[in-house]
């Protein structure tokens, strides 16, 4: 057989404290409530207030000193990606750099072939002389050759100049595929064929170009 439990006096009084406070929040009119009169709310009221205040102090204070330290943590893990990815990038041109010197290589090779086929300021002339040499291999009539003024580019001097010449199809056509084969650059523009005559008259602009002598072309800017 179970023995009865006897309840002490002290839980039962506990007990009616509970359901006395519970009642009191229960038919507490919170509309009513006046700050100036808080002394007088129920003390399960205080209690709970007392409580939140606490917990929110705590809050506040945990986040107040964590913040910094977060911030700075954020930081440095900002930082370490970024040292990361600068270690993979440099890592990569390390692993890479006997093939991206060979690159260079060859590509300073091509600038070089190239600048070999712009003219000198001082081979101009000879240019001209050599236009006029192919002309008269065709048996062309020169009417004339005239430079036009340079103009600069940012890398290079673009040389313009006016070619007039007189001739059948045939041997217009020849000149014109001699001066495009020629082993200096240059470009023809602007063709305007007129009958004169049993002849034709060719007029059209070549350009040449030569580079700026004070332009380093392996950097890209001026010569110191």
């Amino acid at each position: 057989m179970k023995r009865p439990t006897l309840e002490s006096p002290r839980l039962n009084a506990l007990r009616e404290t509970f359901r006395e406070q519970w009642r009191q929040l229960r038919e507490l009119q919170w509309r009513e409530l006046d700050l100036k009169e808080a002394g007088s709310w129920p003390a399960s009221l205080q209690w709970l207030i007392a409580l939140g205040v606490l917990l929110g102090s705590i809050w506040a204070t945990q986040w107040l000193l964590a913040s910094s330290p977060r911030e700075t943590h954020e930081s440095l893990v900002m930082q370490e990606q970024q040292a990361l990815q600068r270690f993979e990038t440099l890592s990569y041109q390390a692993v890479n750099l006997p093939a991206m010197e060979h690159q260079m290589e060859v590509l300073e090779g091509r600038m070089q072939s190239v600048l070999e086929m712009l003219p000198s300021d001082a081979e101009v002339p000879a240019l001209l002389d050599a236009i006029s040499e192919a002309a008269r291999q065709q048996q062309l009539d020169i009417d004339s050759i005239k430079l036009r003024p340079a103009v600069e580019q940012e890398f290079y001097v673009e040389q313009p100049f006016d070619i007039q010449v007189r001739g059948d199809f045939h041997q217009i056509a020849s000149f014109l595929a001699r001066v495009a084969a020629m082993p200096r650059i240059v470009t023809l523009h602007d063709f305007t064929l007129t009958p004169v005559g049993d002849s034709l008259r060719l007029a059209m602009l070549a350009k040449t170009y030569r580079y700026r002598e004070d332009i380093d072309p392996a950097k890209g800017g001026k010569k110191p």
